[in-house]
């Protein structure tokens, strides 16, 4: 009994396969895979700065972060940049040693993310946010604000990517390339390299006068795989 449902499973099988293809023979296809890249110049940035403290009393260190950070948040507003565009990330106090003087203190940390959507107050706000108490700097991600119109963009050119090299291999079999039996896009989602520095607690006014950001370009990709049917 078994072996005959075993039959009738296979002969299933074998008439689904032929009323889908009912000559029996595969379609002829090519895979190909196809890349599409769109350089832009950012328009925002997530800058990520904090204040660290330490000292032998927990209740002292932890009350001169909480200040540094008043006064951070208090500049933030002043600059006009929108509560829904920055937000405390990490808050921290932790106990911890000193193994070359063999002395216990309290370390107090508190992180904060600014998105901010004007790239020309960069300069002001990083000086100021300084000047404020922040003395740590964690990172800067250069961001576009219509990167998802770029990321089509670069859809279309890795699907033009792949059609180019399907009709170039079909030429040189002496076929033409027929639709897309399968698609798989294998992109990867953009995350761009923050860059990281180191802030001094007390700048110079020399400094408010320089330039210190290259924006440069980033890059928004897309790669796809595509198997066309030859004719």
């Amino acid at each position: 009994m078994k072996k005959l449902s075993v039959l009738f499973a296979t002969l299933l099988m074998a008439i689904t396969m032929n009323a889908q293809n009912p000559s029996g023979i595969q379609t002829p296809q090519i895979a190909v895979s196809g890349s599409g890249k769109v350089s832009i110049k950012p328009d925002q940035a997530n800058i990520t700065i904090g204040t660290e403290n330490r000292g032998s009393d927990a209740v002292i260190v932890k009350k001169e972060n909480d200040v540094a950070i008043a006064n951070i948040i208090k500049y933030i507003k002043k600059m006009k940049i929108s509560e829904n565009d920055y937000q405390t990330q990490r808050v921290n106090l932790y106990k911890n040693r000193d193994y070359e003087t063999k002395l216990d203190y309290f370390q107090a940390n508190q992180t904060i993310t600014i998105q901010l959507k004007d790239l020309s107050k960069y300069e002001e706000l990083m000086l100021g946010l300084i000047q404020a108490g922040a003395n740590q700097i964690q990172g800067v991600e250069f961001k576009s604000s219509k990167a998802a119109d770029y990321q089509t963009e670069a859809r279309t050119k890795a699907v033009a990517d792949a059609k180019k090299k399907a009709t170039d291999y079909a030429n040189a079999l002496g076929q033409k390339v027929g639709k897309a039996i399968f698609v798989s896009d294998e992109s990867t989602s953009y995350s761009p390299r923050p860059m990281m520095y180191a802030a001094k607690s007390a700048v110079s006014e020399d400094m408010a006068l320089d330039q210190t950001l290259a924006i440069g370009e980033i890059e928004v990709n897309s790669n796809v795989s595509i198997n066309f049917s030859l004719e």
